[in-house]
């Protein structure tokens, strides 16, 4: 999982991701407290490289925090930073 971009950003950004081999993958966004705002991916994905595009506009300027689960990588996480 790669840093997203742009960081800081207001309100859309851009998280890139790449899964080996076929995997069920989750993608969460969590708020500085630890509780989930959003579910990005939840699904099995071939091998490949992938974008997502993230809108935050329903949430308030702040720290936040993506995680990545799957069966390849057991989990990754990184900050991101919506300033409106």
């Amino acid at each position: 999982m790669y840093q997203n971009y742009p960081n800081p950003f207001n309100p859309v950004t851009t998280i890139k991701f790449q899964i080996p081999k076929l995997s069920k993958v989750n993608i969460r966004i969590y708020d500085l407290l630890g509780k989930e705002v959003n579910t990005l991916v939840n699904e099995s994905l071939q091998s490949g490289e992938y974008e997502i595009l993230f809108d935050a506009s329903n949430l308030t300027s702040g720290v936040y925090y993506y995680s990545l689960y799957s069966d390849e990588i057991l989990f990754e996480t990184k900050k991101l930073l919506l300033i409106k």
